[in-house]
């Protein structure tokens, strides 16, 4: 139904982000909403995949139409669902993830949150030889952008960072094991989250 939007940054949190387009303001979850925050009030362009369900109606915004169609191929595989798949596309890792897949590499897969062994098995059977069309180059990172300058560095940085993580599913457990490491660097909270989930996923 909807291919994208362009519109300006008018909010963010650690769900989604906001984008204003002629008056309407929309709701959109991307994988990580913080790489937004050296754009806020600026004209962006987020590809736009229109979720329904019975219970919930939903808009999920990706940088590129390649990290969109990974999305939804993520969204076939019985046990993964969006909320899933945005934590696969958050890890910065893409290239890994469909090395996985194509290798078999199921230890790599189940680091994922809510990817246990069944549902890493069923990725491989489901998706393995099907996403070269979308990923020809193991697409690129999505924390390939401009440095976001550290506007809110410190604490502040830190926590929003946490909510993040804690919205694509790692548990505080998982957090504060890697929460001394990286409190001894002043980051912006996308730095943050993208030195996070490398931690996470070793």
């Amino acid at each position: 139904m909807y291919e994208f939007i362009k519109g300006t940054v008018e909010f963010i949190c650690p769900e989604y982000i906001v984008v204003e387009n002629n008056g309407l303001g929309y709701q959109i979850s991307t994988p990580n909403p913080f790489i937004y925050s050296g754009k806020m009030k600026q004209h962006v362009t987020v590809y736009i995949y229109h979720y329904v369900r019975e219970d919930i109606v939903a808009l999920y915004g990706f940088e590129t139409r390649e990290e969109k169609g990974l999305f939804t191929k993520l969204l076939s595989v019985s046990g993964i669902g969006p909320k899933g798949a945005l934590a696969i596309l958050a890890s910065g890792e893409v290239g890994q993830v469909v090395q996985a897949i194509e290798q078999e590499d199921e230890s790599f897969l189940v680091k994922f949150p809510g990817v246990g062994k069944k549902t890493a098995r069923q990725m491989i059977l489901d998706l393995k030889g099907k996403l070269q069309n979308i990923v020809p180059d193991f697409f690129p990172s999505l924390f390939n952008v401009e440095e976001v300058a550290a506007a809110a560095a410190g604490s502040g940085a830190f926590e929003e960072a946490v909510l993040a993580l804690k919205a694509l599913g790692y548990s505080d457990k998982e957090i504060k094991k890697i929460s001394p490491d990286l409190r001894k660097e002043n980051l912006s909270t996308d730095q943050y989250i993208k030195n996070a989930l490398k931690r996470l996923l070793k």
